[in-house]
């Protein structure tokens, strides 16, 4: 058996998640109203067997420490951890991370004597993976270097950098986001490529990189130390490429690279779904999180349809529909929420606190009564107030604002925002 170390790259700004990455990582980013983006990598390497675990963190990381801190704790009779690496000033070195290959190669002194193989991984996709088979097929190939891929059509080439495959899955072409036309064609995998390998090809007609790597130990210490190299994709995956053997791990289920607030939010709403590609309802593989204790959620004559409510929610005579309703939400009677995906709030408001605000004109926390909200995304401890309509009534593609903007026609309420009584967006 291999002797697996994890290393969860966690230390991204998230700057196309903006405005939900003001205040934090993107992997701490919430979704599906109760967990973080950062539980799906953990939850995967828990369910692998794959339990000693470095996160690498940097940007805006303290909600991100605090949700690991409080989650993730192993038993004393068990070499497992979960242990945060943030950059940090040496004697050595006296950078922040300039990129993911950087970040790895500032911690090699932890890693290395660890494991024979290191398995890297994203700390802000969306999906269920066993590593073990990804592992087994490194081991059985002989590989230096093996990349999880995943088949694309035409249409998303851009997004991704791409690559070709002999025969025997070894990886001879990589090329990052080709976007004219030449290139994409040149990258094109014929349909008996994706059979070998048991994928139905169907309209796909390429392979992309998932930006999830494993690596025998000798191999990613030679590409990491022998150049300054600072990114995976762009420059040690090609590197690897011509000096290495690298192969190719063939992935043909759910995976989403949440990385725009349109990503991010189509993500969410199809968790709504009868039967959604993506399912947080698994009995065998649960995806972890922080347990908080909450109450069931109450629910007060509400229109509820295809909808997810989360606990410690109270819910006064609203319709909901087609939306995600977060940890310890409030909704106003009256209220009518549509393709919303709602938060939640980190604490409950006495009822002194709520007094006080309001006589500065300060809502309480959640959505008051008579607001309208359609295709938005409502951030933690946001304050909506009475009779608030949040519906993009001028039909704006792209709006900056503090405590309200615009995204490829989706509105956003960051984290802590005052939403005025009568308000109209």
């Amino acid at each position: 058996m291999a002797n697996v170390v994890s290393v969860i790259l966690a230390g991204g700004q998230g700057t196309r998640l903006f405005p939900l990455t003001k205040m934090r990582s993107k992997p701490a980013v919430p979704i599906a109203g109760r967990f973080r983006l950062i539980d799906i990598p953990i939850s995967n390497c828990i369910h692998s067997d794959y339990r000693r675990i470095f996160i690498l963190t940097q940007f805006a990381s303290e909600s991100l420490h605090r949700h690991i801190f409080l989650t993730y704790r192993f038993d004393a009779f068990h070499e497992d951890f979960v242990t945060l690496l943030s950059a940090q000033q040496t004697l050595e070195n006296r950078d922040w991370y300039q990129g993911t290959a950087d970040a790895v190669r500032q911690n090699l002194s932890f890693i290395k004597d660890l494991g024979d193989v290191v398995l890297i991984l994203s700390g802000d996709h969306l999906y269920r993976m066993d590593y073990r088979k990804f592992v087994e097929g490194h081991l059985r190939t002989g590989a230096d270097v093996s990349i999880s891929v995943i088949p694309v059509g035409a249409g998303r080439v851009g997004e991704f950098g791409v690559m070709k495959v002999g025969s025997d899955g070894r990886i001879t072409e990589f090329r990052e986001k080709p976007r004219d036309a030449p290139a994409m064609e040149a990258m094109k995998v014929g349909e008996d490529v994706f059979s070998r390998f048991g994928i139905a090809p169907g309209d796909r007609t390429h392979l992309a990189s998932m930006g999830i790597y494993v690596f025998s130990r000798d191999a990613l210490v030679d590409l990491l130390t022998t150049n300054a190299y600072e990114d995976f994709g762009k420059q040690v995956i090609p590197e690897a490429i011509r000096r290495k053997k690298v192969f190719a791990h063939f992935f043909d289920g759910y995976w989403e690279d949440i990385g725009t607030i349109p990503s991010f939010f189509e993500a969410n709403l199809a968790l709504t779904r009868p039967a959604p590609a993506f399912d947080f309802y698994h009995q065998d593989r649960p995806i972890f999180t922080h347990a908080r204790f909450l109450p069931g959620s109450k629910i007060i004559a509400a229109d509820v349809a295809s909808s997810i409510l989360c606990e410690g929610s109270v819910i006064r005579g609203a319709s909901i529909k087609d939306s995600i309703i977060g940890i310890r939400s409030k909704i106003g009677e009256g209220s009518v929420i549509e393709r919303t995906v709602m938060m939640g709030a980190d604490l409950y408001e006495s009822a002194e606190d709520i007094a006080r605000d309001g006589t500065h004109g300060i809502p309480p926390i959640g959505i008051g009564r008579g607001a309208e909200i359609r295709n938005a995304i409502i951030d933690k401890n946001a304050r909506i107030g009475n009779g608030v309509r949040l519906v993009n009534a001028r039909g704006v593609r792209d709006e900056k604002g503090d405590n309200c903007c615009i995204v490829g026609g989706i509105l956003v309420v960051p984290k802590n925002s005052v939403i005025p009584d009568s308000t109209v967006i």
